[in-house]
């Protein structure tokens, strides 16, 4: 295939007219993007006006109140966590209780899963059913919480496994309901690899049926895939900030737990899930919140608190449905880039193409991948690699546009045809 098939006159002109009719684009002003195809934002969401602008009033808070900062900032600092679960609610579908800023995706895990461990009858210790292309850190979190229990992980740990290696079946995870003795399924929304979206909603209501609890981690999903976990009887999730929220690296993160396990005693409690009117009283009994704030643990790390209301302004702006719909046009545009124009050259699509399947990013195989995302890297176009072949493309719909994942497959193509991939160390190390 002529390598500038990418670039002919008429895909140029169809691009260029996509973005202008994007309802979306001009959003893209409000980001500082750090290189020229700024295609990671599933890993970590570049800077916007709206979120250093918060980041500086934080900080001028700090300068000018001091410690009245807590009552006196706007909003409050000792009301942060729950002021930005309000603002968070809406794209989950929860009720604003049932959402708080918290901890990070790990240490949420940790508490929340323990939390419903401990709600389990101990004389049938049942195990919690997870799949074997999850991001490692829910297992590691997952297996800690079972042996402070003392259940053996390699038994009460139990996987799906995976029929191709890119996606898990929907029918798997509940045929292994019935095969297994579960008292937890939790399932990411987005798989980190591939990109497949989970069916939230079948996947709890056969839980349900089982008397068994749903959860569910929304790292890869928040920001560009709406949910409604309320209205589905999700029991609890956990998500980061830092991806598609673009609340910066370290961002604190998020949980909802729903209103039904209100008053459930939290497996790690500390004085900032206390009822707030009486936690100053600095009472020795534990006394939690009667929302999903009981599941903080520490005080709200306020620097990296910030910036989140600042991105969440631009979220709710734009609007989560139209985001939503902008990411399926976009993932759609660059699958069919891959298969007319980088196919030739041994590319392949690891993600779902229905789109109700579909997250937000799109994973690019190919044997050469580590080496390939080192070179695109290296050419402006950032992106990231994946165990054992994935170059990981994000069109985060906010800043990228149709003429920019096109200039992307234009750039990719020319290096696999020129080979300049080749000059590339092998073996991955380090951040990837």
């Amino acid at each position: 295939m002529d390598e500038q098939s990418a670039s002919t006159p008429a895909r140029v002109e169809e691009a260029q007219q996509r973005d202008e009719n994007d309802s979306l684009a001009a959003f893209a002003t409000r980001f500082d993007l750090p290189d020229d195809l700024y295609l990671d934002g599933n890993s970590l969401g570049p800077v916007s006006d709206t979120a250093e602008e918060a980041l500086t009033d934080a900080l001028e808070q700090w300068r000018e109140q001091g410690i009245r900062g807590w009552s006196e900032s706007d909003p409050p600092w000792f009301w942060y966590g729950e002021r930005l679960g309000e603002q968070l609610a809406p794209l989950v579908g929860a009720d604003p209780d049932e959402c708080v800023a918290t901890g990070t995706t790990t240490v949420n895990i940790h508490t929340l899963v323990g939390t419903f461990l401990d709600t389990l009858d101990e004389s049938d210790p049942r195990g919690v059913l997870v799949n074997d292309l999850d991001f490692p850190t829910d297992h590691y979190a997952i297996r800690a919480q079972l042996r402070q229990r003392g259940l053996d992980p390699d038994e009460h740990l139990h996987l799906v496994e995976s029929r191709d290696g890119r996606t898990i079946e929907t029918d798997d995870i509940v045929d292994a309901m019935d095969e297994y003795e579960i008292g937890i399924v939790f399932m990411p929304s987005v798989l980190y690899r591939s990109g497949q979206l989970f069916d939230i909603e079948t996947i709890t209501r056969e839980a349900h049926r089982r008397d068994i609890l749903a959860g569910f981690d929304l790292a890869h999903s928040v920001g560009v895939v709406p949910h409604n976990l309320s209205s589905h009887g999700v029991d609890f999730a956990v998500w980061c900030s830092y991806k598609y929220l673009n609340a910066g690296p370290g961002a604190v993160a998020g949980l909802y737990v729903n209103e039904r396990h209100f008053g459930t005693t939290p497996a790690l409690a500390g004085w900032w899930g206390h009822e707030k009117e009486t936690q100053f009283d600095m009472n020795l009994t534990f006394t939690q919140a009667e929302t999903a704030g009981a599941w903080q643990i520490s005080a709200v790390p306020i620097l990296n608190a910030a910036p989140l209301f600042g991105s969440l302004e631009l979220v709710h702006e734009a609007d989560i449905e139209r985001i939503r719909e902008k990411s399926l046009e976009l993932t759609a545009y660059l699958i069919d880039l891959v298969d007319e124009v980088l196919s030739p050259y041994g590319c392949s699509v690891g993600t779902p193409r229905e789109p109700a399947r579909r997250g937000g990013h799109v994973a690019i195989e190919h044997p050469e991948a580590y080496r390939l995302s080192q070179a695109l890297r290296d050419h402006g176009a950032i992106v990231d690699f994946r165990q054992p072949n994935v170059v990981r493309v994000c069109p985060a719909p906010l800043y990228v546009g149709f003429e920019d994942v096109l200039e992307f497959v234009q750039l990719l193509a020319a290096i696999l045809e020129d080979e300049r991939y080749t000059a590339y160390d092998t073996e991955p190390s380090g951040v990837t």
